[in-house]
């Protein structure tokens, strides 16, 4: 068990992250948030994969998880000092530590004992590195549409179909995945959430190429694939409640990832001689005071999910909250330099021009902003449904894409 004393702690800390860490190059105002670059992004991966497994052999992962599945058993603030002291350090885990929090409680709250023992070590160390199965072609923002089927057939289910905006999966070693399996049931009720081996036959994986040049996401196509039943996450026909905390932990984690954009606003303000503008310093401290909000609201959130407790409010706030903030940070960016950013190729206007891209990308990924106010507004807020019946009806009744 790590040391108790946070003082003590947080000085075990910093001899680990002197000894094993590198201290970050200054990235400079106008560094990119993504890579684009294939396969700098897969040397990028297997870095993460290297560090975290330091991290593991160290006894500085898993910190909230019991002993016998290979955490060390401590408390949640230790993962947040942790987190403090590794922020100037390099390299990260931050795909992986991803995948983590979005697996790992869901193991703890729904796994079999044989799945915990089995699983959770090689997942903490990333000895095995997973990736999420969820999004199809015809499902995404309405998730619980999803086509991919499973039948059983004896001791396995076989499985058949397509997922799209798969991250990193070309580089993972296995995946949690939802399927059908009682297409005459309402689409919420028939649905099981699978582990599978990403090498296993009859798995294909396709990079996809993004506006930006990467190619961090895929699209997974499964034909005729052959799952054990014992590969089953909680029970058959009831994955949305392992697909809730998976999503609900997503969201937390992106919403809690969020960048500051106001610095280089700033900055880009005083490039182009607008500070003085009195509407854009308006907006400004509009977007200063957001980014704070984010973080005390992250910070909250962030400790129930590390104590793997019931967050204070939806976590789904924290993502819509960061994709409206990365909106106007985005539209912010091309009023402050204009149209003439779009034509140029030094750093500030690729900064720009990055900005605009991801405020979209943000309103997408992880669920729209669109479903997340819907969700919001029942769970939170308690407000009707909207009218319809396919709460009810069977999947197979339903129009689809």
């Amino acid at each position: 068990m790590p040391d108790q004393d946070p003082t003590a702690f947080r000085d075990s800390v910093r001899r680990f992250l002197a000894r094993h860490g590198r201290r970050k190059e200054e990235a400079g105002p106008w560094a990119l948030g993504f890579v684009t670059d294939h396969e700098e992004a897969g040397r990028r991966f297997e870095e993460e994969r290297a560090w975290q497994a330091t991290r593991f052999r160290a006894g500085m992962a898993g910190f909230t998880y019991p002993t016998r599945y290979g955490g060390q058993g401590g408390l949640a603030w230790q993962d947040e000092i942790f987190q403090e002291e590794a922020r100037p350090y390099g390299p990260s885990s931050t795909f992986i530590a991803g995948t983590i929090a979005m697996l790992g409680p869901t193991l703890m709250a729904l796994g079999t004992e044989e799945q915990k023992a089995g699983l959770i070590a090689r997942l903490l160390s990333a000895e095995d590195v997973w990736c999420q199965l969820f999004s199809e072609p015809g499902a995404g923002s309405d998730l619980a549409s999803l086509a991919c089927r499973a039948v059983r057939d004896g001791d396995d289910f076989v499985v058949s179909g397509q997922k799209v905006w798969n991250s990193a999966a070309q580089w993972a070693d296995h995946g949690f995945i939802l399927v059908r399996t009682d297409p005459e049931a309402p689409k919420h009720r028939g649905i099981t959430m699978l582990l599978i081996d990403m090498r296993w036959p009859g798995v294909t994986v396709r990079p996809l190429i993004q506006a930006s040049g990467a190619a961090d996401f895929a699209e997974v196509f499964l034909d005729e694939v052959r799952v054990p039943a014992t590969n089953v996450v909680g029970e058959v026909d009831a994955g949305w409640s392992a697909a809730r905390i998976v999503l609900a932990n997503e969201a937390a984690m992106i919403g809690g990832g969020g960048r500051q954009t106001y610095p280089p606003l700033l900055r880009l303000a005083d490039l182009h001689g607008r500070r003085s503008d009195v509407h854009l310093r308006a907006r400004l401290s509009d977007l200063y005071v957001r980014d704070r909000l984010l973080d005390l609201m992250s910070g909250r959130i962030m400790e129930a999910v590390r104590r793997r407790e019931a967050p204070p409010v939806d976590p789904a706030i924290l993502e819509l909250y960061y994709a409206e903030n990365r909106r106007r940070a985005g539209d912010l960016a091309a009023s402050i330099a204009g149209a003439a950013a779009m034509l140029s190729d030094d750093e500030p206007s690729r900064w720009v021009e990055s900005e605009i891209m991801r405020r979209y990308t943000v309103s997408i990924g992880g669920g729209t902003t669109e479903v997340l106010r819907n969700n919001l507004a029942e769970r939170a807020l308690g407000l009707p449904r909207e009218p319809g019946d396919e709460r009810t009806r069977p999947w197979s009744q339903l129009r689809r894409n």
